[in-house]
């Protein structure tokens, strides 16, 4: 007891008594804790109900944003596939390449590049090929550990062969041959519409252009050298565009519906966005997906016609998501013998052919 009252003198010295007296004080110290104790568990029910509450909100919005359409699923998986490359570690990336090797001896590794991942570095990007090209040269087997070189680009949309050398001496011959034009390079695209005539060649110049509109941006653009008297109709050639480079793309229908056609595509010269510019703005046949050069002046998603997206099942206000389909099929290179690399299209490729049924030509 003493020891007790000791310890009470002790809390008395340290708070003045109330004028109630010693029990008083005893008795609402204890109801104060009870009170508090209470109001700490309605606090702590409050907060298991908001995070209850938030919980359920937070999945509410994941099926919200799923779509349960399976083209909209799809076309939202590659998205966030294309996303995903950018945030893996790089030795998750170079593992991602090397299962994508379909050719390699001692000079050259051949690589079908994946849909969304740049080439080189830049401003936002994180990953990209050159980057982990010393980490994939380690992870092939039964070769020297030799960091890789870059040949060649592809745009960080389009998928398909990709020649990387061993050596900086390889690497500068197999760019002599691209710059050269000796590498014979073919394109699969599917496209909006049909190209008239069928099968031919586009030989226009190329420049890059500001586009003045409600947000000013830079495209890609034709330089033709000729153009149509508005007089009598006459061809009349025009003042050549210093700035514009010379670009010359062969093409070739393969097969062709739903208001869409899969497209053989040969590019004599290596120009920027080559491709997608003389389809869209000479053959008036925009690659499928190409949101950039499906309008000129302004910046909007590509417009669809209704049988384009009755197969895909696709509302047009999604047409955003729909990824450019612009595949590097083959690739042929003549070191000493000549080699023939191909590359199957991405299984979204090909998902998009089956629905718009147009048929893949044996190779």
């Amino acid at each position: 007891m003493a020891a007790a009252s000791g310890g009470l003198r002790l809390w008395w010295r340290r708070r003045p008594p109330p004028a109630a007296g010693l029990g008083g004080g005893v008795r609402t110290f204890s109801g104060s804790g009870r009170a508090a104790a209470a109001a700490a568990v309605r606090a702590e029910e409050l907060a298991e109900r908001l995070r209850a509450r938030r919980r359920e909100e937070e999945e509410e919005k994941k099926k919200r944003e799923i779509p349960t359409d399976p083209a909209q699923r799809r076309v939202r998986e590659l998205a966030m596939l294309s996303k995903q490359l950018q945030q893996v570690h790089p030795n998750v990336l170079a593992k991602v390449l090397k299962q994508g090797t379909v050719y390699q001896n001692e000079e050259i590794v051949v690589i079908n590049k994946p849909y969304g991942l740049p080439v080189h570095g830049g401003p936002g990007i994180k990953n990209c090929i050159a980057d982990v090209l010393p980490i994939l040269a380690k992870m092939l087997q039964n070769m020297k550990a030799e960091p890789l070189h870059l040949c060649h680009r592809l745009d960080k949309e389009t998928t398909g062969v990709m020649v990387l050398a061993r050596s900086k001496e390889a690497a500068e011959r197999i760019r002599l041959l691209f710059k050269t034009r000796q590498v014979e390079k073919i394109y699969w695209a599917i496209s909006l519409g049909d190209p008239d005539p069928a099968e031919g060649i586009v030989e226009i110049p190329i420049v890059e252009k500001e586009v003045q509109s409600h947000q000013s941006h830079y495209k890609m653009t034709l330089a033709p050298n000729y153009r149509l008297s508005p007089e009598d109709g006459k061809v009349v050639k025009i003042r050549k565009n210093r700035n514009a480079e010379s670009a010359v793309t062969r093409y070739r229908l393969l097969a062709s519906s739903s208001a869409c056609s899969l497209l053989e595509l040969q590019p004599i010269t290596g120009v920027k966005h080559q491709i997608r510019v003389h389809l869209a703005y000479g053959l008036g046949c925009p690659i499928l997906g190409d949101h950039k050069y499906s309008h000129w002046s302004k910046l909007a998603p590509q417009k669809l016609p209704e049988i384009t997206l009755k197969r895909l099942k696709l509302e047009q206000s999604k047409a955003r998501h729909l990824p450019l389909h612009l595949h590097a099929h083959r690739l042929s290179l003549p070191l000493g013998e000549r080699l023939d690399l191909v590359c199957k299209p991405p299984l979204f490729f090909e998902k998009t052919l089956k629905k718009l049924r147009l048929d893949i030509p044996n190779d």
